[in-house]
């Protein structure tokens, strides 16, 4: 092999080990950062009685609580962060970001409608859910023909993204109007949803699940992804099956969507900052480009919510007002940084 190449890969594997220690060290980070702080020679201890079952002591508790919120943070920001790459591909667009096409959207209509009626949390999961799953199946009937890739690249995915934003449109008017309705003693906790909250999110499986079976599909098609991003027009007589990768990039990258923003509610910014900042630093190559984007995407939003519950403590912010002050002056100094380029 070239020195060249090898040189590549070696930077390569340095910036996903750096990116997966910051990983770690941000989830330990949270765990110790509070309006009670943890010191570090505590942390030891508490996570033996964790791994025993026997969080008796006040350390064992906090660490407990905290790493939850925590890990659940952090699938949702690298679930988020994958379906921006994802997202951008589809649509060749880099200002493309999960919630473009509306499934948050949906999501949202149903989460709202559960809590405004008292649902119980799993309900409100159950609605928020098959909200995204609505808006998404609306959304392949619309634009099936456009994911088949028959027509042209660049008319396809304004068709897809047009199609998207009218059904997002008709979303938030149904928003709109069950928030100027709702009972004044439902209305924060819609508020909170709707801003992106992860105080009251539970740790769970299924979002870890769907996050590594969309980022086992994305490594897979990462060449496919390279070839489709450089020659998108004659992909398709260079052996790359494009009706199948933009399908399969639709359905993970609304699937994503829908397990974060069930998780969490809807948050901003993670989905589009992140994957720019990674392609400033490490180069448009989707082989590396992905691992990446899904690992500091979800130590920003581990970061972002533990400054959300820490900078006003005992009051606790909506992590999504975090990301959307940090991401704002972030992407606008990636947008000039793009123009200078």
């Amino acid at each position: 092999m070239h020195p060249f190449f090898r040189n590549m890969r070696h930077r390569a594997g340095i910036l996903l080990v750096a990116l997966l220690a910051l990983a770690l060290a941000s989830l330990i980070f949270s765990g110790m950062t509070g309006s009670i702080a943890l010191p570090l020679a505590d942390l030891p201890g508490a996570l033996a009685e964790i791994a025993r079952g026997q969080s008796g002591s006040l350390a064992a508790t906090l660490l407990e609580l905290r790493l939850g919120r925590a890990l659940t943070a952090f699938v949702t920001g690298a679930a988020l962060s994958l379906a921006g790459v994802m997202m951008q591909a589809l649509l060749r667009n880099p200002l493309a970001e999960p919630y473009v096409l509306g499934v948050s959207t949906g999501a949202s209509v149903g989460a709202l409608a559960a809590l405004m009626f008292m649902g119980a949390l799993w309900v409100v999961d159950a609605a928020a859910f098959g909200g995204a799953v609505a808006v998404s199946t609306l959304l392949y009937l619309f634009a099936r023909g456009d994911l088949r890739g028959g027509r042209a690249a660049e008319g396809g995915a304004a068709l897809l993204l047009l199609t998207g934003a009218i059904l997002s449109a008709a979303c938030m008017a149904v928003v709109t109007l069950m928030l100027s309705i709702a009972p004044e003693s439902r209305l924060r906790s819609m508020v909170f949803w709707m801003i992106g909250d992860l105080s009251g999110a539970p740790l769970r499986l299924t979002p870890w699940l769907v996050l590594a079976a969309a980022l086992l599909f994305a490594l897979r098609s990462a060449r496919s992804l390279n070839v489709l991003a450089l020659h998108a027009d004659a992909a398709a007589t260079l052996g790359i099956r494009v009706g199948a990768l933009r399908k399969g990039l639709f359905f993970c990258s609304g699937l994503l969507t829908a397990s974060a923003v069930t998780s969490a509610g809807s948050i901003g910014f993670v989905g589009l900052i992140v994957p720019h900042a990674l392609r400033f630093a490490c180069g448009p190559d989707h082989r590396l480009l992905i691992p990446a984007a899904t690992l500091a995407g979800g130590t920003f939003l581990v970061l972002a919510d533990t400054l959300a519950r820490t900078v006003l403590a005992p009051q606790q912010l909506p992590v999504g007002v975090v990301t959307a002050l940090v991401g704002t002056p972030v992407f606008l100094y990636q947008l000039h940084r793009l123009r200078r380029i």
